[in-house]
């Protein structure tokens, strides 16, 4: 038997702390007093037995039981979301939206085909897309405001709680304008780096480390004009008008490299190639739509490979074989 002095409020105010790490955050999105979320959060702590939450610092982090809460607590957030949604299309037509994280590099290029793809299916379903850095979709996909992300597998520590089904593996560029100096002939890349602005990973993503290392076994241990950033507009419009070096997943830049509008470095990144593919909650089980979605992600990214459309029959009559591959 559930404990019935839990209350609604007290899982949405224990989740929302969580995202945000701080209680007057919390408040602030809640709508409530910051007094009021934390009367809520020990109200919480005195049902379970355990803290949540600790301080660390200036601010708080969560524990280790409330690590193991959090994600039943978002799962029920999400299963009562659901099931008002599913009220809502019976009531109206209207069916909720998949909510899909995306990394800046499948935005770009694998997720406009799959959506299309998508769209063919005629399912009335509507597609949210959010994009940002791989640590924030795995913590929004956690507590269920994201029904599924694609990106990059992160590190094990990161995993629990999730699935992972492999798509394909990329690896970074070092990218710059057509023209540069770098690109000269026997130029040499790595020794002429810290005399120009380069655009790196945040320290939060997942292709940092790979990049870091990468740099520092070329011997550059420092670079002076270092801007971070996940901003692939911001990216491509400095590195167009200036003589900027943009370290970035191949993915984000293919279509300028091919066009011509932005140029490859010769330089070996084989090293920071990784796997992306879709992430999902353990506890989730895909609707109908999402499945055909899902489906869609995995033939663009399959059509993107190999540099070709995607030929298919409808996904209707045609699903998924087991183990996530797409039929022959």
């Amino acid at each position: 038997m559930i404990d019935n002095r839990i209350k609604f409020r007290h899982l949405q105010t224990f989740v929302e702390v969580a995202r945000q790490k701080s209680v007057m955050k919390a408040a602030g999105v809640l709508h409530v007093s910051q007094p009021a979320v934390t009367k809520t959060i020990r109200e919480l702590e005195q049902v379970l037995g355990v803290a949540v939450f600790e301080r660390d610092g200036r601010g708080i982090r969560i524990t280790r039981h409330g690590d193991v809460f959090l994600r039943h607590a978002g799962a029920a957030l999400t299963a009562l979301r659901q099931g008002f949604d599913s009220v809502s299309q019976a009531l109206h037509g209207d069916a909720p939206p998949i909510r899909i994280g995306a990394l800046p590099t499948v935005s770009s290029r694998i997720m406009p085909h799959a959506v299309s793809l998508f769209l063919a299916e005629d399912t009335g379903v509507r597609v949210k897309i959010v994009t940002g850095e791989n640590a924030v979709l795995l913590e929004q996909l956690r507590i269920g405001d994201l029904d599924l992300v694609v990106g990059r597998l992160a590190a094990p520590e990161r995993m629990t709680g999730f699935s992972f089904e492999h798509l394909y593996s990329e690896q970074v560029v070092f990218c710059v304008r057509a023209g540069h100096p770098l690109s000269a002939p026997r130029r040499s890349v790595f020794a002429g780096l810290a005399g120009f602005p380069v655009l790196m990973p945040t320290q939060g993503s997942v292709i940092r480390p790979f990049v870091d290392r990468l740099l520092i076994a070329n011997g550059v241990a420092k670079l002076p004009n270092q801007i971070e950033t996940v901003s692939d507009a911001f990216g491509r419009a400095f590195v167009r008008s200036s003589d900027a070096v943009w370290i970035i997943s191949s993915g984000v830049v293919a279509n300028d490299i091919e066009s011509g509008q932005l140029a490859a470095l010769a330089v070996d990144t084989s090293e920071t190639k990784g796997p992306v593919g879709l992430t999902m909650r353990t506890d989730a089980v895909p609707s109908l739509p999402q499945s055909i979605l899902m489906q869609t992600i995995r033939e663009a990214a399959s059509a993107v490979g190999r540099k070709e459309p995607a030929n298919r029959t409808s996904l209707r009559a045609r699903p998924a074989q087991a183990g996530g591959q797409s039929p022959e």
